[in-house]
C-alpha cells in the first residue's frame, strides 16, 4: 500500500498529515498527485467522502513556494459559502508548518473587510463566483499572477446559475495556467466547459460514474404522501437508536420549513439549513450537528453540497431527487472511512419513476422495506398532493375582445373632440353658428 512518504512530499506537509493521523492516500489522492505535479490540466471524478479536496490541495501545496507578491497564485472556486469555509479550513490544516497566506471570500458578508484582506496579499484565494466577480470589478483583485485554477463542484455551480460568472472568470484568467476540476458527477454541460477551456485534460476516475460506495446499505419505503412520510420519520427517530447522526435531504426550502414545524417534538435535536437562513444560523447548525448537539440536520441539496460532515450514520432522502446523480452525491455522505452507512429513501408513487432512473444509473436495485405497522397512514394531503379534477363538460368561456380603446367612460375633462387645424376648427365654428341661427328662427 502506498503511503504519503512515497509521494515525495515536503517535511512540513508530511508533519501536518501525521498530525491529522493520515498515513496513506486514498485512491483519488494517489492517482491525482503525479498528474497535478506534472502541470497537466486534470479532471478528477470521485464520490463524496473519497478525499477529493486533499487530492488537489496536497500537490498544489507541495509545489507552492514562499512569495511576498500581493496577487494570488492559486484560485479555488466553489459554489457555496459553507464550502469556502471548509476548503480554507483544510488548507490551514495542511499548511500549519508552512508560511502561507490563504483567505476565503463569499457573498452576504462585509466586502470591505474582504477587499482589505485581498489587498494585503494572498497566496491562495478560495471564493464563490459572485463575490469573486465583485472583487475584480472593484479592481481590488487581479488575476495576473494566477498559475493554478481549481473548480470544485462545478456541476452544482451551473445548477445554481453561475454559468455567466464562471465563463467571465475563465475568459479573463491568464492563458498560461493549470486547470483542475474535481467533482462527484460529470454532466454534459460540464464536459462542454472542459472542452472549451481546458487544454487536453487527463481524467482521473477511480470508480465508474454513478456507482455508489459499497459500504452504504440502500433501503427505501414506498410512502403515499407527505404526512405519512412525517409519521414514518417520527417513528424511526423514536425507535431506531442507531440514528445518532442523520442528514436528511428535502427538495426545497418550503418543505424544509414545513418539516421542521411538524417535528416540533424533536426541536432540541434538529438543525436546519437552506439559503433563506442567515449565514450565522447555517454555520451554527452545521457546527452543532458536527458536535453531536443536533441528531438530525435538515438540508437542501444546494446548501449541503460539498460540506464535509463526519460520522453521518444515516442519510434520509425525504424527497427523491429528480437527478439520479444527486442521489449518488447525497448517500455518499455516509459510509465514509471504515464505517458502514445507511441510506433510506421515502418514495411516493410519483417518485417511483425517479427511483427507477437511480437504479438504472447504479445498475443496482434499492431494497424495499415494509412500512412498520404502527406508522399511521395519513389521509391528509398537502396542496401539491391534491389531485386536480377537470370537468370535461365545462367549456372555456370565450374571451370578449373590446376594441376602440378603454371600455370605461372617460372623465368630462377628457371628453374633447380633436378638430384638427385652424381651418377645420373655423369651419366647425361656422356650422355651429348656422345651426343655432336656424333654431332661433
Amino acid at each position: 500500500m502506498t503511503s504519503f512518504n512515497d509521494l515525495n512530499l515536503s517535511k512540513p506537509l508530511l508533519k501536518a498529515l501525521n498530525d491529522l493521523g493520515l498515513e496513506n492516500p486514498t485512491p483519488i489522492q494517489e492517482k491525482a498527485f503525479s498528474v497535478i505535479m506534472s502541470g497537466k490540466d486534470a479532471v478528477g471524478i470521485a464520490q463524496t467522502g473519497t478525499g477529493k479536496t486533499f487530492a488537489y490541495l496536497i500537490p498544489i501545496l507541495r509545489q507552492l513556494t514562499y512569495s511576498e507578491q500581493r496577487h494570488p497564485r492559486v484560485l479555488i472556486v466553489v459554489p457555496t459559502r459553507e464550502l469556502v469555509v471548509q476548503v480554507v479550513t483544510e488548507i490551514e490544516k495542511l499548511s500549519q508548518y508552512m508560511s502561507l497566506r490563504v483567505f476565503g471570500v463569499y457573498g452576504a458578508s462585509n466586502i470591505n473587510t474582504q477587499k482589505q484582506k485581498v489587498y494585503d496579499g494572498l497566496d491562495i484565494l478560495v471564493a464563490t463566483p459572485g463575490r469573486l466577480i465583485d472583487l475584480t470589478l472593484s479592481r481590488t483583485l487581479q488575476f495576473s499572477a494566477v498559475k493554478k485554477l481549481v473548480i470544485d463542484e462545478v456541476d452544482e455551480m451551473l445548477n445554481l446559475g453561475f454559468r455567466p460568472q464562471l465563463k467571465q472568470i475563465l475568459e479573463v484568467l491568464p492563458p498560461k495556467r493549470q486547470n483542475l476540476m474535481f467533482s462527484a458527477t460529470l454532466t454534459e454541460d460540464v464536459e462542454a466547459m472542459i472542452e472549451k477551456y481546458f487544454n487536453t485534460p487527463e481524467y482521473i476516475e477511480v470508480i465508474t460514474r454513478g456507482t455508489p460506495l459499497e459500504k452504504i446499505i440502500q433501503q427505501a419505503y414506498h410512502v403515499p404522501n407527505f404526512y405519512t412520510k412525517v409519521n414514518l420519520l417520527k417513528w424511526l427517530l423514536e425507535h431506531d437508536k442507531t440514528m445518532t447522526k442523520v442528514l436528511l435531504f428535502v427538495k426545497n426550502k418550503k418543505v424544509a420549513d414545513d418539516l421542521e414545524k411538524e417535528l416540533e417534538i424533536f426541536s432540541e435535536d434538529i438543525g436546519i439549513i437552506h439559503s433563506n437562513k442567515s449565514q450565522p444560523h447555517r454555520f451554527n447548525a452545521v457546527k452543532q450537528f458536527q458536535d453531536g448537539v443536533h441528531r438530525l440536520l435538515i438540508a437542501t441539496d444546494v446548501i449541503a453540497r460539498g460540506l464535509d460532515l463526519k460520522d453521518v450514520t444515516h442519510v434520509i432522502n425525504f424527497d427523491t431527487p429528480k437527478d439520479p446523480s444527486a442521489y449518488i452525491h447525497r448517500i455518499g455522505r455516509t459510509g465514509r472511512a471504515d464505517s458502514t452507512g445507511i441510506a433510506l429513501s421515502f418514495i411516493t408513487e410519483k417518485e417511483i419513476e425517479m427511483q427507477e432512473a437511480i437504479e438504472a444509473l447504479m445498475d443496482k436495485k434499492i431494497d424495499l422495506l415494509e412500512l412498520p405497522e404502527s406508522v399511521e397512514i395519513s389521509e391528509e394531503l398537502t396542496a401539491d398532493e391534491v389531485p386536480v379534477v377537470r370537468d370535461k363538460n365545462l367549456k372555456k368561456a370565450k374571451k370578449i375582445v373590446v376594441t376602440g380603446g378603454a371600455f370605461h367612460e372617460k372623465k368630462a375633462k377628457n371628453q374633447k373632440v380633436q378638430l384638427g387645424g385652424k381651418r377645420r376648427q373655423e369651419k366647425q365654428r361656422r356650422k355651429l353658428e348656422t345651426s343655432r341661427s336656424k333654431r332661433k328662427r
